[in-house]
């Protein structure tokens, strides 16, 4: 009976520092984190690391999306195509290549109030770097899942593009 109370206590004291995220939170991250902020409230237009970038909430439905536009969607070829969406399952990893609206975007969606602080900075990293690879190691961050590193990759596709030179 003692484990279970304790096992009781163990478990409220988790749920009570379990993250709840809101539009003021999430806004004030936003802005220590950007170059630039502009918007309203749950929808905020921002710049950072000169990437332009929106992150747009839905708090009835707890849903919230950081993105940021990486081309036009008519500028894709099939192998572009091809090479996002199989980045999306090893490389871009939190983040994900989307097409909507005819442009070609770097996508994070989540559950608003279950984010942390944490994971909006995570998430504002992997949006740009997956906006800054595509078209090289189409990677959110320096690991790629199952397929080691980024400088790996890199070395990996300098090496190719100097074979198709010659």
């Amino acid at each position: 009976m003692r484990q279970l109370i304790y096992i009781a206590f163990l478990s409220f004291g988790l749920l009570s520092q379990a993250q709840h995220m809101n539009n003021v939170t999430l806004g004030e991250i936003i802005t220590k984190n950007a170059d630039t902020i502009a918007g309203v409230t749950g929808n905020w237009q921002f710049v950072y690391k000169e990437t332009p970038m929106l992150c747009v909430t839905d708090a009835t439905n707890n849903r919230m999306r950081i993105i940021a536009p990486i081309t036009e969607s008519d500028n894709l070829d099939k192998d572009l195509l091809l090479d996002s969406m199989t980045a999306n399952f090893h490389s871009a990893l939190d983040v994900k290549y989307a097409i909507s609206n005819g442009i070609l975007w770097s996508a994070y969606v989540h559950p608003l109030k279950e984010l942390s602080t944490e994971q909006v900075e995570s998430a504002i990293s992997q949006v740009y770097l997956a906006a800054k690879t595509f078209g090289t190691t189409f990677s959110s961050t320096e690991l790629i899942f199952g397929g080691g590193n980024v400088e790996e990759k890199q070395e990996e596709e300098i090496k190719k593009e100097n074979i198709r030179k010659f």
